[in-house]
C-alpha cells in the first residue's frame, strides 16, 4: 500500500499536467486564429475603405464639374472636344470609342480563346497542355506598354497597311484591338478551359456511349454544361479591355470619332484619361475636372456591367452532385 498510493497520484498529476499543456496549447492556437483573423479584417477594411474613398473623389470632382457643364451637353451632345476651341463636352465620342476597339478585340479573341480552351480541355494530351497552358498564361504577364508599341510600328505598319493601304490610319482602332485581343486571350482560354474540366467525366461518357464524336461531345455537352465559367472569362475579358490604357492610347491614337470602324483613329475613354493626366492640363481647370466625369462615366458603365455580369452567371450556372 506504501508503494501504491505515490504512483497514484504520480499518475494523476501526469494527467493534469497534460491536460494543462493542451488547454495551453489550445489557447496559444485560438489567439493565433485571433491575430490572423483580425489581420484579414483589417485587410478588407483597408478595401473598402479605399474603394470609398476613391468613389468620394469621383463624385467631389464630378460635381465640381457639372456646375460648369449642364448633363444635356454632357449626355446629348455628340461632339467631344474639351482642350481646343470651341470647347465641346459630349461624351458619347468617348464611350464609341472604347466600345469599338473593346467589339473588335472580342471579335477577335473570343473565336481563337474557346477553340484553345476546347482543345487544352477536349484534345490535346496532358503532357502537351501542360506545356502549353503555361506559355498561353505568359502572354498575361507582358507590359502593355510593349504590346501598344508593337501594335504600332509592327501590327499596323507591317501587317494592316498592306491589306488595307490608304485606307488604314497610322493610328487606327484595328491594331489597337489586335493586341488587346492577344492581350485577353490568356484570360478566356484559361478560364473557360478550367470550367470544361470541371464539367463531369459521366456527361462525357454518357454522350460517347450514346454514339457522340468527340467535336459533338465538346460542343453540345461540355461547352452548355460550362457555359457558366465560359461567360465569367468572356465578361472579366471585356472589363480587362474596358481598363486598357497603354495599348489604345498609343495605338489608337487622341482623335474622338462617333464611329465603329476599325481603320480610323479614335480615343477611348482611358486614352483620354491617360492624355489628361500627363500634367499639360492646369489643375482646377474644368478641362482638369472633366477628367473626373470620364472616369465616373467609366466607373458607373464597369458597374452596371459587373452587375450585368453577376446575373449572366447566376442565370447561367450548372451545380453537379
Amino acid at each position: 500500500m506504501q508503494s501504491y498510493w505515490p504512483d497514484v497520484r504520480g499518475a494523476e498529476l501526469s494527467t493534469a499536467q497534460a491536460a494543462y499543456d493542451a488547454l495551453r496549447r489550445r489557447r496559444l492556437r485560438r489567439s493565433g486564429e485571433f491575430a490572423i483573423i483580425g489581420l484579414l479584417t483589417l485587410c478588407a477594411a483597408v478595401s473598402l475603405v479605399t474603394t470609398a474613398l476613391i468613389i468620394l473623389v469621383l463624385f467631389r470632382e464630378t460635381a465640381t464639374f457639372f456646375q460648369e457643364v449642364s448633363f444635356s451637353e454632357f449626355f446629348l451632345n455628340t461632339h467631344w472636344q474639351p482642350l481646343f476651341q470651341p470647347v465641346s463636352f459630349g461624351i458619347w465620342e468617348l464611350v464609341a470609342g472604347t466600345v469599338n476597339v473593346v467589339f473588335w478585340a472580342l471579335a477577335l479573341a473570343l473565336p481563337i480563346g474557346l477553340a484553345t480552351a476546347i482543345y487544352l480541355s477536349e484534345y490535346a494530351q496532358p503532357r502537351i497542355r501542360r506545356l502549353l497552358k503555361p506559355v498561353l498564361e505568359a502572354l498575361a504577364g507582358v507590359p502593355t506598354v510593349v504590346y501598344a508599341y508593337f501594335a504600332l510600328t509592327v501590327v499596323s505598319q507591317e501587317i494592316l497597311k498592306p491589306v488595307f493601304g490608304s485606307q488604314l490610319s497610322v493610328f487606327n482602332a484595328l491594331s489597337a484591338s489586335t493586341m488587346l485581343a492577344v492581350m485577353v486571350l490568356p484570360t478566356i482560354a484559361s478560364i473557360s478551359e478550367d470550367a470544361m474540366g470541371s464539367v463531369p467525366r459521366d456527361l462525357r461518357e454518357a454522350a460517347y456511349g450514346l454514339g457522340a464524336t468527340r467535336l459533338e461531345v465538346a460542343l453540345r455537352v461540355v461547352v452548355p454544361a460550362a457555359l457558366s465559367g465560359i461567360v465569367a472569362a468572356v465578361l472579366l475579358a471585356i472589363a480587362r479591355a474596358v481598363g486598357e490604357t497603354m495599348i489604345v492610347a498609343i495605338a489608337a491614337g487622341s482623335t474622338p470619332a462617333l464611329t465603329l470602324s476599325p481603320l480610323e483613329p479614335i480615343q477611348t475613354m482611358t486614352g483620354y484619361m491617360l492624355q489628361v493626366a500627363l500634367g499639360d492640363v492646369p489643375r482646377g481647370s474644368i478641362k482638369y475636372e472633366s477628367l473626373f466625369a470620364v472616369g465616373m462615366m467609366l466607373f458607373l458603365m464597369t458597374l452596371l456591367f459587373n452587375i450585368a455580369a453577376h446575373l449572366l452567371v447566376q442565370r447561367f450556372r450548372e451545380e453537379y452532385e
